[in-house]
């Protein structure tokens, strides 16, 4: 009768009813569900729990920063030559609550500077940066998850240690992989190799090199194909290329878009925040609007909504299905503000309206990479 007892999941209740209950717990209880036993630890980390949650439309976005803790400008809080220290910040704009996961053991002096960030499924992973002790580039990477609430070590990035590259993560043939191309080696000279890294596997493979190279190019994941946009060569410092390039995984092959609509997003002293979620790809222009580009169709942008007036410059832009989120400020240097944009239908006037969000004092720090999940 005990054994029984400890197999089910509530004790006296069916299989599909305890299940019910479980789906419905919000993702800071599913942490501490994992505590409770072995078999309440095994279901809620398994695939097929979350695709019930997913089914019963129970997931929730949460959007996930590298940020500076504001506190950590005070003076001599760290010895280490960088003044700011990066933590990894979560916010849920379903409920709008802010919170700090637990630093990577072993590294109390906090995120590696110019880190790059990605979502994978349920987990997040950090990629390369400098080391803040020492503005040494770094091949680490770093895998968070969200549900389990631990940080664990990748396997590092191979090749030269590499900084300011191109980055998308995307479901890709059944498993998570995170795509990174070009940026600069040591010597700064920029690179036209590319990598991709299998998660689940913790393992890397090379992919074929770029065309040209590209340093401090973007990137991102859409149609099937990693995109990598602009950058310049070594020999061309700060002269960014309007040029795009696409790693169609399929046929395992780069090839170059030309007159493509992308290359109007390629050139960040005109465009600064490029991102895709779910068959769209967004951009938006300091100080003036959020466009929107579908992926199938005609290649063309449109206007989804001007930016509010409080936030046009230091812009940062994340969306997820149904929303889009902004943080930056009035002017450089000026206080931080954050807005919401519901794109799931428009007011009477036929517009989308911001709404702003609350951030708590604590979260107000400069953002240096940010990305959404689902949970």
């Amino acid at each position: 009768m005990s054994a029984m007892v400890e197999n089910e999941l509530i004790p006296g209740l069916p299989e599909e009813v305890a299940r019910e209950c479980l789906i419905r717990l919000p993702i800071e209880a599913l942490r501490a569900a994992q505590d409770v036993c072995r078999h309440w630890r095994r279901v809620v980390a398994s695939p097929p729990f979350h695709r019930l949650r997913r089914a019963a439309g129970l997931v929730r976005p949460v959007i996930a920063f590298v940020q500076s803790d504001p506190a950590s400008t005070s003076a001599s809080k760290h010895s280490f030559p960088s003044p700011l220290f990066y933590r990894l910040v979560l916010f849920e704009p379903a409920t709008g609550a802010w919170t700090s996961p637990p630093m990577i053991p072993g590294r109390p002096h906090g995120l590696p500077l110019f880190c790059q960030l990605a979502a994978v499924g349920r987990e997040l992973v950090v990629i390369g940066g400098w080391d803040p002790r020492t503005w040494a580039a770094t091949d680490e990477v770093h895998v968070y998850g969200l549900v389990s609430g631990v940080w664990r070590r990748g396997a590092r990035m191979p090749g030269p240690r590499r900084s300011f590259f191109a980055c998308a993560s995307a479901e890709a043939e059944g498993r998570w992989m995170v795509f990174v191309a070009g940026g600069h080696d040591e010597s700064k000279n920029a690179l036209r190799s590319a990598l991709v890294y299998d998660v689940a596997a913790d393992a890397w493979t090379r992919l074929p090199d770029m065309a040209r190279p590209r340093d401090e190019c973007k990137g991102l994941f859409s149609g099937g194909a990693f995109r990598v946009l602009g950058g310049y060569p070594t020999e061309a410092q700060g002269q960014f290329s309007r040029t795009v390039e696409a790693f169609d995984v399929a046929a395992w092959r780069w090839a170059a878009e030309g007159d493509s609509a992308l290359e109007e997003a390629a050139n960040p002293r005109t465009r600064m925040c490029v991102v895709s979620e779910k068959g769209k790809i967004y951009m938006c222009q300091e100080g003036r609007e959020v466009e929107m580009m579908e992926e199938r169709g005609k290649a063309a942008w449109r206007t989804v909504a001007e930016l509010p007036r409080e936030v046009r410059a230091a812009l940062h832009m994340v969306a997820w299905e149904g929303g889009l989120m902004v943080m930056g400020s009035g002017a450089r240097g000026g206080a931080q503000v954050a807005y919401v944009l519901d794109l799931g239908g428009e007011d009477e006037k036929g517009t989308r309206a911001w709404h702003e969000v609350a951030v708590p004092t604590e979260y107000l720090g400069h953002v240096q990479a940010l990305c959404s999940l689902e949970v």
